[in-house]
């Protein structure tokens, strides 16, 4: 399977501490989930252009109020805004990747893997109404598993998180207990659990704490070397997060059909795919005061779309398709102005 964990994700000292950004330098800020991509992107952007590309992983509800106070070059997220809310905010999005939200588990003697669990059963864990791994319901769900009679730690985001809304909104659409009891947002009310944050504070609360359950970016279960999950998609097939099952998730989604790029990818229907997939975006002000600097933040990612795919499918992230970055490039055109109004992207360019 694809999710075969190599050497640890070596993150530019740059990306980690803010310092004293030179002319060209890029600044964003926003969700965790992209940040190994983008970590891994700015490394070798550097070292091919010179340019710097600082990005702070506070989550995405952080990277969405940066990027209204105009604090940042661009904000992340991975709860996508709706044409309403772009609108309000003088605000474009755009996709750059597509990945997955994992459940991730530290149980002893179970392989990596191993267990499986239905929508409605990982959603009467988050509930507490399940509260032992050797309950009726995981076992019926993993024959010839020794699972402990030890009660488990739910683990989940303390911070306004893309990767909540992505978790939440697909628990939503497999459990209508969760849905009218807790709903599907960044920031919801936790029934039961401890909160990390980011998507490296609950890596790492899980690794630690015997016996829990919490969920993570594909790309962190590579980095952390952290067990998960098999999970029931819709067709009722159980799939592991591997490259095949994103790209399944990812493949029939029209972005030409999707005003303001907003699409939500949780849940799809295919018997190969993952069900808590998600793209992952990046929000800039159609109106910019510094259109050099915007410029920048464009070089950045179309280089990425261009040069960026493999670097991507190595942190379990599926590449959008050219038609998609066509269509993001087209929209870069369109809706990217100085003040006064000019173009300050073309597509030739």
């Amino acid at each position: 399977m694809k999710l075969q964990f190599g050497p640890a994700l070596l993150i530019a000292a740059a990306l980690l501490v803010p310092t004293v950004a030179s002319a060209a330098d890029i600044t964003g800020a926003g969700a965790t989930f992209p940040y190994p991509i983008y970590a891994k992107w700015a490394d070798a952007y550097k070292k091919e252009t010179g340019v710097r590309m600082n990005y702070q992983s506070i989550g995405s509800g952080g990277g969405i109020k940066q990027s209204k106070a105009k604090t940042v070059d661009f904000g992340a997220s991975d709860k996508p805004l709706t044409v309403q809310e772009l609108e309000k905010e003088g605000l474009i999005q755009f996709p750059t990747v597509v990945g997955g939200v994992v459940p991730v588990i530290n149980l002893d003697g179970v392989k990596e893997g191993e267990v499986r669990l239905t929508g409605a059963v990982l959603a009467d864990i988050f509930l507490g109404k399940i509260k032992q791994w050797n309950d009726p319901a995981i076992v019926d769900l993993n024959p010839g598993i020794t699972l402990p009679a030890s009660n488990i730690t739910v683990v989940h985001r303390a911070d306004g998180s893309g990767t909540t809304f992505l978790f939440t909104d697909y628990l939503s659409k497999v459990s209508p207990e969760w849905k009218q009891k807790v709903g599907a947002d960044a920031s919801v009310a936790w029934p039961i659990g401890t909160g990390g944050k980011g998507n490296e504070g609950v890596a790492n609360f899980v690794k630690q704490i015997k016996n829990s359950i919490g969920y993570v970016e594909a790309a962190y279960v590579k980095q952390s070397k952290m067990n998960y999950v098999q999970l029931q998609n819709l067709d009722g097939v159980y799939v592991k997060p591997t490259e095949s099952s994103l790209q399944a998730s990812a493949a029939n989604t029209q972005w030409d059909k999707a005003p303001g790029f907003y699409e939500i990818l949780t849940n799809k229907a295919g018997k190969d795919s993952w069900p808590i997939t998600g793209a992952t975006f990046v929000l800039m002000h159609k109106s910019q005061a510094n259109p050099a600097q915007a410029a920048e933040v464009l070089k950045f990612f179309a280089w990425a779309y261009a040069k960026g795919d493999e670097m991507a499918l190595d942190l379990d992230y599926i590449p959008l398709p050219d038609s998609a970055v066509r269509l993001i490039e087209a929209s870069w055109g369109a809706n990217l102005k100085t003040k006064d109004g000019k173009d300050i992207y073309s597509v030739n360019q």
